[in-house]
C-alpha cells in the first residue's frame, strides 16, 4: 500500500481488536448488593488522584489506563481524576463518535479494573462476592455495547477460579451478545492448574461449542516472573520509567508462554475448532518463536510418534491469532508468513495506544497503517485490517 493508496483504510471496514473501557465509578456499587460495599471495587480520591480501591486496598488509577490525547509520559504522568479522562474512554456514544473520526468500523472491548485476565477479583475473599463482581461487569459491558451491537464487541470476564461457574458464565454471556472469552494465559500464576492441564477442558469445550474465541491479553500473567504494576523485581535501582519500558515490552513476549502451552500441551490438538487470540502482544517476534518451536518439536521427534498430526506452525495457522499496533520493521515478515493470523488493534485509550497526545510518539490509526502496511498487497491489507477479525469474532461486515 503506497502513500497514494492510503485510502484503503477508508475502503475497508477496519476492526480494532483490542481497546479498553474505562469503567465508570458506579459500575459495581450500582449492581452488587450493598452488604459488600466495603469490599467491591470503588473509586476514591487519594491525595488529589483517583484510584480504584478493591477490598480496602488501592489498585490502579483510572487515569493511568486512559491517557489517549494526554500531555505526559507514563507511568509518572496521567490524568489525575476521572473528570480529566476523555469521554470516549467511558461513554459508548462518545466512543462511537471517536471511531467514526478515526475511520474504525468496530472495536473489541477489554477491561481494566478486573485485570487483563480477571485476576484482580481474587483480591476479594468471598466466593459469592467475586462471582457477583464478574457478572456485574459482564452485564455492564453488554449494556454498554448495546449502543451499537454491530460495532461494539464485548469480551466476557470469567470467574476462572471456578470451572463450573466459568462454563455457566460463558453460556450466559454468549446469550447477552459477548463475542469472546477473557482468560489468563498463565492461570498457574494465580495458584490455579497449568494452562494446558485438562482441568480446563470444560471451558475450552464450552467456548468451542459456542464459537467464541479465547483471548489471552498481556498482563493476564506475571510477565516472565514480574507482577503487573511492579515493573521489575523489587530492590533494584532501576528508574520508574525504565522499569515501565522493560515490563511493558516483556509483557508482549510473555504471551509466548500461553501459546507454547496450548500447542505443546495438546489443547489445540484436543479442540481443533477453538480459536485463541494473543492480545496486545505484537506480532514481530512470532515468526522467530514459532520457527524455533517447529525446530525443537522435530528435534524431539514429536512429528514421528503419531501423537500430534500437525507441527506447531500448522496449529498456529489453524487456530491462533495475534495483534499489532506499533510495529513497522518486523510487521511485514510476520504478515507475509501468517497473513490469515494477524489482526490490527489500537489499544485505545491506553498509554501506548494509537491516540497521540502532545508528548507521545503514537500516531493516528490511519497514518500508522499507511506507513506500516506500505508495500503489502491490498488483499492482504484487507485481511489484517478487517477480514481476519470478522471471521474470529463473527462480525457481519457492511457492504
Amino acid at each position: 500500500m503506497t502513500t497514494a493508496e492510503s485510502h484503503v483504510f477508508d475502503e475497508v471496514a477496519v476492526i480494532d481488536v483490542d481497546t479498553h473501557i474505562t469503567e465508570p465509578p458506579d459500575l459495581w456499587s450500582s449492581r452488587v448488593p450493598a452488604k459488600w460495599v466495603d469490599q467491591i471495587p470503588k473509586l476514591e480520591n487519594i491525595k488529589g488522584r483517583d484510584y480504584w480501591v478493591i477490598n480496602g486496598k488501592r489498585a490502579l488509577a483510572p487515569g493511568s489506563v486512559s491517557m489517549a490525547g494526554y500531555d505526559g509520559h507514563p507511568p509518572r504522568h496521567f490524568p489525575p481524576t476521572f473528570a480529566d479522562i476523555p469521554a470516549a474512554a467511558y461513554d459508548a456514544k462518545a466512543r462511537l463518535a471517536h471511531m467514526d473520526a478515526e475511520g474504525i468500523y468496530a472495536q473489541v472491548l477489554y477491561p481494566n479494573v478486573g485485570g487483563f485476565g480477571s485476576q484482580n477479583f481474587l483480591r476479594m475473599d468471598n466466593a459469592e462476592l467475586k462471582l457477583a463482581c464478574v457478572t456485574a461487569y459482564n452485564d455492564f459491558l453488554a449494556e454498554w455495547a448495546s449502543a451499537d451491537h454491530r460495532r461494539l464487541l464485548p469480551v466476557c470476564a470469567l470467574p476462572f477460579w471456578d470451572v463450573a461457574q466459568s462454563v455457566a458464565e460463558i453460556e450466559r454471556c454468549a446469550a447477552l451478545g459477548h463475542k469472546s472469552v477473557l482468560f489468563p494465559s498463565q492461570p498457574q500464576d494465580f495458584h490455579q492448574p497449568d494452562l494446558y492441564d485438562m482441568y480446563w477442558d470444560p471451558i475450552w469445550e464450552c467456548a468451542q461449542s459456542l464459537g467464541l474465541p479465547i483471548s489471552f491479553h498481556i498482563g493476564g500473567q506475571a510477565a516472565l516472573g514480574i507482577k503487573e504494576g511492579e515493573f521489575t523485581p523489587k530492590g533494584g535501582k532501576m528508574g520508574t520509567q525504565e522499569k515501565f519500558a522493560r515490563y511493558s515490552s516483556l509483557a508482549f513476549v510473555g504471551n509466548s508462554l500461553g501459546i507454547s502451552e496450548i500447542i505443546c500441551g495438546g489443547v489445540c490438538h484436543r479442540f481443533p475448532e477453538l480459536k485463541f487470540v494473543s492480545v496486545e502482544s505484537g506480532v514481530g517476534w512470532i515468526p522467530a518463536y514459532i520457527e524455533a518451536l517447529d525446530w525443537q518439536w522435530q528435534n524431539a521427534g514429536l512429528h514421528l510418534d503419531g501423537k500430534y498430526e500437525l507441527l506447531p506452525s500448522e496449529y498456529f495457522r489453524r487456530q491462533i491469532y495475534a495483534c499489532f499496533w506499533f510495529e513497522k520493521a518486523m510487521l511485514a515478515p510476520a504478515v507475509e508468513m501468517y497473513p490469515d493470523s494477524i489482526m490490527y488493534e489500537s489499544d485505545y485509550p491506553h498509554p501506548t495506544s494509537m491516540s497521540p497526545g502532545p508528548a507521545t510518539i503514537a500516531t493516528h490509526p490511519r497514518e500508522y497503517a499507511a506507513e506500516a502496511l506500505d508495500g503489502l498487497p491490498k488483499d492482504v491489507v484487507k485481511k489484517v485490517l478487517s477480514e481476519n477479525a470478522a471471521k474470529v469474532y463473527g462480525v457481519e461486515l457492511p457492504t
